[in-house]
């Protein structure tokens, strides 16, 4: 089999595991299976033709209901070719065949066992120690790899954050030396720092060997979820699990706009943050289009009733505004970047209370920059 998420992350492309059709009673709930399709051809139409190189689409828990089973299914045959599809499932060899037969005959197929890995979250999800559960963990990857070799099997370590380094580190090794694809470091409850963040990713790493691919899943209760992953990619992550809008459990995780636009919009200066060589173009097969992102992320809001605000980053609705007073006067000066040419955005101009008469005449006679006034 060929595991193209392995390939891509250990040539050092970027690849997102997108979770928002998963994690958290809020995807089950407010995404059909007809809408999971559409969301993952959708977004691995950003990458091309390199769909399921760049996107991992977790389509669902099959073990939940009857339901759900047969969404992961849809997700996994409509859209094949797309994007790599994975059902994601509990560290049980029931569930691991459930999850299985739910991908089963389609391309890029995978599952995901969750695996915990403190001791606290061990005596909870499988009242064993974290030692034991991890030994478990390897057996199940064996046994994924003998139901159906052409089926890729991941890990994510549940409670990473709370977990000791070296156990999650020669547990990532064993469960690579038996065929898994990667194994994916999961702060559960968003508690870590950056420097957290930077030293369980880097302790880990040492710990599993230079085979072991490693990716991340990071909540945001904190609101350090952006940081945090920004630490694990530093410290030479690849697979990044992220969410349209932040959807997950209680506040949420890394949102997906956010990561691919903060890693390709200006890709030297993403370079120079993850200190690597060159221009950045290397973190990807094919870049994204960012010009995407909007439309997708305002499809994801319409299904879901998550509001797209004006304070929402990339997406958000006071992206293109351009308000009067001093900013209008220079607008490039007050921005970060510009919408149209990155997000195909199009501008529009504030009229405050603030506004001159000089502003005023200014916006009605500024009709060549494509700019639409609004009252405010």
């Amino acid at each position: 089999m060929r595991d193209v998420v392995r390939e891509s992350a250990s040539a050092g492309r970027m690849v997102v595991w997108e979770e928002s059709a998963r994690d958290g009673a809020q995807a089950k709930t407010l995404m059909p299976g007809s809408f999971r399709v559409r969301l993952a051809c959708a977004q691995g139409a950003v990458f091309g033709a390199d769909g399921p190189r760049h996107v991992v689409f977790a389509a669902g828990f099959p073990a939940v209901c009857a339901e759900e089973f047969e969404a992961v299914r849809q997700v996994a045959v409509e859209a094949e070719g797309r994007v790599s599809v994975a059902a994601v499932c509990r560290a049980t060899p029931a569930d691991v065949r459930q999850a299985v037969a739910s991908v089963r005959g389609t391309e890029h197929a995978r599952v995901m066992a969750v695996v915990p890995a403190s001791e606290a979250m061990a005596r909870v999800m499988v009242h064993q120690g974290a030692r034991e559960a991890l030994a478990q963990g390897a057996d199940l990857v064996k046994a994924a790899r003998d139901l159906d070799d052409a089926v890729a099997i991941d890990v994510c370590l549940a409670d990473a954050s709370r977990a000791e380094h070296g156990l999650m580190g020669d547990a990532a090794g064993e469960f690579t030396a038996l065929g898994a694809g990667t194994v994916i470091l999961a702060d559960t409850v968003g508690r870590q720092l950056p420097v957290e963040a930077a030293e369980m990713f880097a302790g880990v790493r040492a710990a599993a060997g230079p085979e072991a691919v490693l990716g991340s899943h990071l909540h945001n209760d904190l609101g350090l979820g952006l940081a945090n992953t920004l630490e694990a990619l530093r410290a030479g992550v690849r697979v990044v699990s992220a969410s349209w809008l932040g959807l997950a459990e209680r506040s949420g995780m890394v949102a997906t706009e956010q990561v691919l636009f903060l890693l390709a919009h200006t890709p030297e200066r993403a370079a120079r943050l993850l200190g690597l060589p060159g221009d950045g173009s290397g973190l990807w097969w094919r870049a994204p289009d960012l010009t995407r992102l909007p439309a997708l992320a305002a499809m994801v809001s319409e299904q879901t009733g998550v509001p797209l605000t004006v304070t929402t980053p990339v997406v958000g609705s006071g992206v293109g505004t351009i308000s009067t007073g001093t900013p209008f006067v220079d607008p490039e000066l007050f921005q970060p970047y510009d919408p149209r040419a990155l997000l195909g955005i199009e501008p529009s101009i504030v009229l405050t209370q603030l506004a001159s008469a000089r502003v005023v005449t200014a916006v009605a006679s500024w009709s060549s920059c494509g700019c639409t006034p609004t009252g405010r």
